[in-house]
């Protein structure tokens, strides 16, 4: 049986969202959603080269969610909870899905966002479950209208 989220697991998620408002963190955010889907190294490369304001956006939003995805896949937090308020995340990672295989082989780092895939593929399993045809009503549509 599950474990019931705690007093504690919400506090964990009131205090990720209240990074989650940190205005430059906002700024980088806004910037990843209207950004295209990443379908290669070489693409990103070129919308988010090294040393630029993107790359900086880039790495903030990614490593952001691979930290609270972490939370999630060490046990620390309660997931059911977190699928509660963070659609955000799965956003993110389709974002970066497909390029992500060629960073790691690229940075020869195996487990680069390694959470934050685990976590995304619970989370989508989780919420397909409940309706097979979530991700092709909302999400498809989310990632075409953001570049694609």
């Amino acid at each position: 049986m599950k474990s019931p989220a705690t007093y504690e697991d919400a506090n964990l998620i009131l205090k990720l969202y209240d990074l989650r408002r940190e205005p430059r963190l906002r700024d980088a955010r806004k910037w990843f959603g209207g950004a295209p889907q990443f379908q290669s190294r070489e693409e990103w490369l070129k919308l988010v080269p090294p040393g630029s304001d993107e790359n900086a956006s880039y790495r903030m939003v990614v490593t952001y969610w691979e930290m609270a995805a972490s939370l999630v896949a060490s046990g620390v937090l309660n997931a059911e909870l977190f699928y509660a308020s963070n659609l955000e995340m799965l956003f993110v990672w389709e974002k970066i899905r497909l390029l992500i295989p060629e960073v790691r082989a690229a940075q020869r780092n195996p487990k680069l966002y390694r959470n934050l895939e685990q976590v995304a593929t619970e989370f989508l399993d989780h919420m397909t479950a409940s309706s097979s045809d979530w991700y092709e009503g909302f999400f498809a549509p989310m990632i075409a209208k953001a570049g694609r």
